[in-house]
């Protein structure tokens, strides 16, 4: 499959990094300062992107939804209709929070959690849409976001795979050219026992959806997971990301602090550095190593000039000088050699016929 340009400039696909996601989400408490504090975190920490969330509240909830006392240690407010209009960015707001992260130079992008917000996305002319877990039931959704032609990144939480399925084959035959997918193995829990992370399942996806790349999206505690996640080859990665764990929010639990952050990116492209090439071939770190410890072959016993050298005759031993390899010893058994050799001495290119 092709590379993909998720953002400008910044590709995904074999051969390429994995692409790192800081999902900000509604961390930033409704306050712009604090959103513009998590996006620079996100650009010193090393990752790709930023991400919030972006919706309009009367056609994601009914109004029944948005009417109900919301009585929680999250809560913002005294209804959830409240609570949400709270952590929810206007338009203006959201231009001056790109025009932020364009001065950094870190794309933002964001979830769009109704078919309005697709749109206003689109108009604001985002890299590309996510669609979080909570909409990829959604069909009318993800075939608006289909058509405007950008690249979708959707999570795959509350999903088995039948209805994963009928999402990428609705979506590949949604346009033509078909649209850019990217589908993220996620687990909707906050935060995500280790035993419900399922990280084969990035396997399954990769078989099944040819088409489409491969990634995860995390929100299980600590780093280790979604290091692993790109060792089984996820091409996108996303976390959570916040200033405190402990702040009211329900993401902040599961959330990574800037710390954080920075080890898993360094974990990440360390790990990408250590999965190198599937071809195994002597490495030039290893040379100070086989100058100290590789074999050479040596003679077993005094060996005369043009004598059939059989195997008795040969012995793998670290040597000085280094001669033939340890390795060829089986090549030389019924060969000659053109001088005579006295035990235990080194056999050189040279010595053989």
């Amino acid at each position: 499959m092709e590379p993909l340009e998720l953002v400008p400039g910044r590709y995904i696909g074999e051969g390429q990094p994995c692409f790192i996601i800081a999902e900000i989400g509604q961390n930033h408490q409704g306050d712009v300062q604090l959103a513009k504090t998590l996006i620079r975190r996100a650009k010193e920490c090393g990752a790709d992107c930023v991400k919030l969330q972006k919706s309009s509240l009367g056609d994601k909830f009914n109004t029944k939804a948005l009417n109900r006392p919301y009585d929680s240690d999250h809560a913002w407010a005294d209804t959830y209709g409240s609570h949400k209009e709270h952590l929810e960015f206007t338009r203006d707001q959201f231009v001056e929070l790109q025009n932020y992260a364009r001065h950094l130079d870190i794309p933002l992008t964001a979830s769009a959690m109704d078919i309005p917000s697709v749109l206003l996305l689109t108009d604001l002319e985002v890299p590309f849409l996510k669609v979080g877990s909570g909409d990829v039931h959604n069909m009318p959704l993800l075939r608006v976001a289909a058509a405007t032609g950008k690249p979708l990144v959707i999570s795959t939480g509350m999903s088995d795979i039948a209805w994963v399925s009928k999402v990428y084959e609705e979506l590949s035959a949604a346009t033509d050219p078909p649209t850019p997918l990217v589908i993220l193995q996620c687990t909707s829990a906050y935060p995500t026992p280790p035993e419900h992370v399922n990280l084969r399942v990035l396997d399954t996806y990769a078989q099944v959806f040819s088409h489409a790349h491969i990634g995860y999206s995390g929100h299980e505690l600590g780093i280790h997971i979604t290091v692993a996640a790109v060792a089984r080859g996820a091409r996108v990665v996303e976390r959570h990301l916040t200033l405190n764990k402990s702040w009211k929010g329900s993401d902040h639990s599961c959330s990574l602090e800037p710390h954080d952050l920075r080890e898993l990116v360094k974990a990440i492209r360390c790990v990408e550095a250590a999965l190198g090439s599937p071809l195994k071939a002597f490495q030039p770190s290893e040379e100070s190593c086989y100058s100290k410890l590789g074999k050479t072959i040596v003679a077993a016993r005094p060996i005369k000039a043009g004598v059939m050298l059989t195997e008795e005759d040969l012995v793998a031993k670290v040597a000085d000088p280094r001669g033939v390899s340890a390795q060829r010893l089986d090549d030389l058994v019924g060969g000659y050699l053109n001088r005579d050799v006295g035990e235990d001495e080194s056999i050189m290119e040279a010595d053989i016929l």
